[in-house]
């Protein structure tokens, strides 16, 4: 396709030898060309002659271009540009087909004259009509059956029932034994755990990687059970090992906010470490988020505090909605003691921590 840096002075080639009427050389268009993909050049020359192409050249023009007109309509064929120019339609070509079948066509033949309409037969005389048979009497209707008593019809129809064959009742679900249930609830625990410890090593590496101490994020799998939200934070704070493959946990260091959104509320875990309860109130950081969606607090602690805020339909309140506004307040009022990085328009780092920020 075309270099780049050919495209201006290609384009203006192609003009100069339209005015002069010379023909384009295969020099010229391997000068031109350098693979097969599409270039910046191409688009643009494409783009500038398309016009030009549609609406002004015509058969006897570009006749002596046919390099520049094979790229051109290789050009304009690609699904890319049709997307954007639509068809490109070259009128000179098809007005050369549309005249060429013009020429070749016959001239048709003027109709024949029509033949003279053979003169009509006269008319048979009509036979004279034959004397109408008179009607047969009409039979006497037979005496209608006197209906059947109510009583009667009804019998019929329970009989009816009782010939039809009752429907089936849907099974009903099988209850969960209890060890199916306790088996469930395992195999949900150990997903969150799962999760909490691959959430815990990502917030340590971006903690690290930005100087954090606090940090705010959201999780799945404990679909706002706030037990299970809690034993997916102390995933989160295990302490790692060095020996295991896939390193989990590792971010007991650092504070933490997390939310998970169930079907009726979402929960939410505060967690501050031992070393960093004289900067940060537990209790006092949950309570100040959780009253911007009128929540509750559950349970409290120095070191982790728990509550919710119930879904209302009512209100516009609903747990995927206020997630992401909430883990705002909780990183401004982290802002506000100092406690997380200014937002700077001119800096390139911004600091976003929500559900999508970490994928599973």
């Amino acid at each position: 396709m075309l270099r780049p840096a050919l495209a201006i002075p290609f384009l203006k080639l192609v003009f100069l030898l339209a005015s002069i009427g010379v023909d384009e050389t295969s020099e010229i268009a391997l000068l031109v060309k350098v693979g097969n993909s599409v270039t910046l050049a191409d688009i643009s020359v494409c783009c500038a002659l398309v016009d030009a192409m549609k609406l002004v050249f015509d058969d006897k023009f570009l006749k002596p271009f046919s390099n520049l007109l094979r790229w051109f309509q290789l050009c304009v064929n690609q699904p890319e540009f049709k997307k954007v120019l639509g068809e490109v339609k070259l009128p000179g070509a098809q007005a050369g087909k549309q005249d060429s079948k013009k020429k070749d066509a016959p001239a048709q033949k003027e109709p024949a004259a029509k033949k003279e309409a053979a003169p009509k037969k006269e008319a048979a005389p009509k036979k004279d009509a034959a004397p109408k048979k008179d009607a047969a009497p009409k039979k006497d209707a037979a005496p209608k059956k006197d209906a059947a008593p109510k009583g009667e019809a009804a019998s019929k129809k329970d009989k009816k029932k009782e010939k039809e064959p009752k429907k089936e009742d849907a099974p009903a679900e099988k209850e969960k034994t209890p060890e199916e249930i306790e088996k469930e609830k395992k195999d949900k625990l150990k997903k969150v755990i799962k999760e909490g410890g691959k959430r815990g090593v990502e917030i340590e590496g971006a903690a690290d990687m930005g100087g954090l101490q606090f940090f705010c994020t959201s999780v799945d799998h404990p679909e706002g059970d706030l037990e299970l939200l809690v034993k997916c934070v102390e995933a989160m704070n295990a302490k790692s090992d060095p020996n295991e493959e896939e390193r989990k946990g590792g971010s007991g260091h650092i504070g933490k906010m997390v939310f998970s959104c169930g079907v009726e509320h979402l929960a939410v875990v505060a967690y501050v470490p031992d070393e960093k309860a004289k900067e940060l109130n537990c209790e006092e950081w949950l309570s100040a988020v959780l009253a911007t969606q009128g929540g509750e607090v559950l349970t409290k602690s120095a070191s982790i505090s728990t509550g919710k805020v119930q879904a209302n339909a009512d209100k516009g309140v609903f747990p995927l909605k206020i997630r992401e506004p909430m883990i705002v307040e909780a990183n401004n009022f982290l802002r506000k003691k100092g406690l997380f990085p200014e937002d700077k328009d001119d800096d390139d780092d911004e600091f976003v921590f929500g559900d999508d920020d970490f994928p599973s």
